[in-house]
């Protein structure tokens, strides 16, 4: 074990590995619960989503662990999930058998892309303060749905939304929630996000809003009801021009955001040499094959978790601790009992999604507002995000506004002809697919 992960070049050990791996596993286990309750609004069987975001994140911990050999762990992302049911399921009335098909095309797409070494290309081709203007975006979307789902956030006809009924119990809970799960996530508490989902389901037994379950453990749920239908479904997408944009989103945001993760995490870790990443084809190829893994299996995109970066900081040096990450999704298997309680309430979820779109909003940071060339793009897409209900418009607007920005500057020669190519594509996309 020492020689394969190298534990001692790396001033580590496995009690050390370990206690990182279970640090990783607590800040990002919400995502158990919190895919299967978003994938069920897409009409998913939320058991068999359940197995297939524990085996997907188990599966894709050990590939980035015995491959690549970091300390960082994947699992089906947020915003995917959510771009998945709402925007293509339930938005352009996709089937969700169709979209899992749609998953698994940018997997291998990513897959051949990291292969042939494209991808430091197409990641350069895409100007930075829209890929910093996709995660913010995409942080307020899953905020505004996690408000939506608890109540706090209804639809009200003469302004479209406004302020819920919030003496009712579902919002009083959910906002019990986000106070709870920040005051975790200010005292610096790595599992924050989980912990106050916890703490949230407990508070709401403690007044009798939530049924206590009858049992913690169980056999493991069927993974039929979303075992290949990807694979199924497949010529369904190779045939449907409009959803090589769904394809294209997919792929996008999981490569820029496997990408800024993996960067964060090694920087952390002190895995950099030169600004480089050593094995940077390996773990890219680790989370393209655990998107083709998870989509065969029945989730949406999986990717890298930036939450590894907790593990990290609590000693975490070598893929040994994506292993007892792994380890740590195959025990949560039989746990599924739970998951009944999260699909009654889905305002106990609600907080985890507003967390969470909080700390993806933080890119909003790194734009450059005071030049309007990178300005009014980068707005345009955070912010037709969740008033478009759509990550896909969002990104299609801010690629069409940049090349014109940057053209009405006189910076027209600075634009990668890749984001003259989308441009149209996008443009084409607006009149007639759409």
């Amino acid at each position: 074990m020492d020689r394969f992960f190298g534990l001692t070049a790396m001033g580590t050990n496995w009690r050390r590995e370990a206690l990182a791996g279970l640090t990783t596993f607590l800040a990002m286990a919400y995502i158990l619960f919190v895919n299967a309750s978003i994938l069920a609004d897409a009409g998913m069987d939320p058991d068999a989503v359940f197995v297939a975001t524990a085996l997907a994140s188990a599966l894709a911990c050990l590939i980035m662990g015995l491959w690549a050999n970091y300390p960082i762990a994947l699992a089906p992302g947020m915003g995917l999930n959510a771009f998945f049911a709402y925007t293509v399921v339930l938005g352009m009335g996709v089937p969700w058998e169709t979209a899992l098909a749609g998953v698994l095309v940018s997997g291998i797409l990513f897959l051949i892309l990291t292969l042939s070494r494209i991808r430091e290309r197409v990641i350069n081709a895409i100007p930075f303060q829209l890929k910093m203007a996709a995660g913010a975006g995409i942080g307020l979307f899953i905020a505004f749905i996690g408000l939506k789902n608890a109540g706090i956030v209804v639809g009200y006809e003469p302004t479209l939304v406004t302020l819920g009924s919030l003496g009712t119990a579902a919002p009083l809970l959910a906002m019990f929630g986000v106070v709870l799960t920040a005051f975790f996530l200010v005292r610096g508490y790595s599992g924050a996000v989980f912990y106050g989902m916890v703490g949230t389901t407990i508070g709401g037994m403690l007044v009798g809003v939530v049924a206590v379950p009858d049992a913690l453990v169980s056999a493991i749920p069927s993974l039929a009801p979303t075992f290949g239908q990807a694979v199924i479904h497949l010529p369904d997408v190779l045939t449907s021009p409009t959803l090589w944009v769904v394809v294209f989103t997919f792929l996008f945001v999981d490569m820029f955001d496997t990408a800024g993760t993996l960067m964060a995490v090694a920087h952390q870790g002190g895995f950099l040499k030169d600004n480089k990443l050593p094995r940077a084809g390996r773990a890219l190829g680790a989370d393209s094959s655990a998107t083709v893994i998870g989509a065969v299996l029945g989730t949406s995109t999986t990717t890298a978790y930036i939450e590894s970066a907790s593990g990290v900081a609590a000693g975490g040096r070598t893929g040994l601790t994506s292993v007892f990450v792994a380890l740590l999704f195959l025990i949560s298997l039989f746990f599924s009992p739970l998951l009944t309680i999260f699909l009654q309430h889905p305002e106990l979820t609600a907080p985890a999604l507003v967390i969470v779109g909080v700390l993806m909003a933080s890119a909003m940071a790194n734009i450059e507002w005071q030049k309007a060339e990178y300005a009014i793009p980068a707005f345009v897409t955070i912010i037709a995000m969740p008033l478009t209900f759509s990550i896909a418009h969002g990104i299609a607007l801010g690629f069409v506004l940049y090349p014109l920005t940057k053209m009405f500057k006189g910076q027209w020669r600075d634009v990668h002809p890749l984001m003259y190519a989308l441009f149209a594509v996008f443009i084409i996309y607006f009149i007639w697919g759409h």
